[in-house]
């Protein structure tokens, strides 16, 4: 199929943004934090445009088409399990699942009751707590008991809707981090990082009557699969290896996020 003609499938061509950056990734005092938290070099954005109207419920076509035109192919990157190298998929798809995770949250008020819930202090600080494992991650504050241990009493502080939230995925993401991750004392620096990339993700707009803000993003989180099984976001399954992609039906944009668990960039 030559560039220029439409994808195989649903209409859609895909071209990459390589112009678009984000900026939420690269600052210098994320970058920092990323190191710390054991994701830096294994995390990535990317953008891609499309040329037809995105319908949410026509999501699987959509998605198909996306890994299987040539622009895709040849530029969405990925982690080399073997290597953890970052290259392209180089392999075909046959079957894609996708997610649909809610994203309505438009204020960083959503995690103030972690305070209300004496889950961190008024100072910031993280509460800490007797070490203890949810594997493969250790419990040694109440802030990663909250986001992992579903019999602790505080668990229930974010109903199930509340954690299905992107803005959540997100915190929680960042939170726990990558395999050699130090966590962080205080809950800002997961606070700013989760807006940051959210803002830089997630696109709004101001409503024509009420003039209230309003997200018009769709996210989901997506796996694909080839001959032999899963291949993206990777062939082997962690809670911390994901891929979202945010898709902006007016500028006709997708973003994807993509991270692989494993040992981060240390210098």
């Amino acid at each position: 199929m030559a560039a220029g003609e439409p994808g195989v499938l649903g209409g859609y061509y895909f071209r990459f943004l390589p112009q678009k950056t984000f900026p939420s990734l690269t600052a210098p005092e994320t970058t920092s934090r990323l190191r710390q938290w054991s994701m830096l070099g294994r995390i990535k954005a990317q953008a891609f445009g499309f040329d037809q109207t995105f319908r949410a419920y026509r999501k699987d076509d959509f998605l198909m088409a996306f890994f299987k035109d040539p622009n895709v192919i040849s530029n969405l990157q990925l982690l080399s399990d073997s290597s953890a190298q970052w290259m392209t998929l180089g392999t075909e798809v046959k079957k894609v699942e996708a997610t649909n995770v809610p994203c309505t949250q438009l204020s960083m008020s959503f995690f103030n009751r972690l305070y209300d819930e004496d889950i961190v202090r008024d100072t910031g600080h993280i509460i800490k707590c007797l070490d203890s494992f949810c594997d493969p991650f250790l419990i040694a504050d109440e802030l990663r008991k909250v986001l992992l241990v579903e019999d602790s009493e505080k668990y229930e502080v974010f109903s199930k809707p509340d954690r299905e939230e992107f803005l959540f995925c997100l915190f929680k993401h960042l939170c726990l981090g990558g395999s050699l991750c130090q966590y962080e004392d205080v809950l800002n620096p997961y606070l700013e990082t989760a807006k940051l990339i959210y803002k830089d993700l997630v696109s709004v707009r101001k409503h024509p009557q009420t003039k209230k803000i309003q997200i018009t993003s769709s996210v989901f989180k997506v796996t694909a699969y080839d001959s032999t099984g899963v291949c993206y976001p990777s062939t082997k399954n962690h809670e911390q290896t994901f891929s979202y992609f945010i898709v902006d039906p007016i500028k006709r944009h997708v973003n994807v996020l993509y991270h692989c668990f494993g040992v981060g960039e240390m210098s």
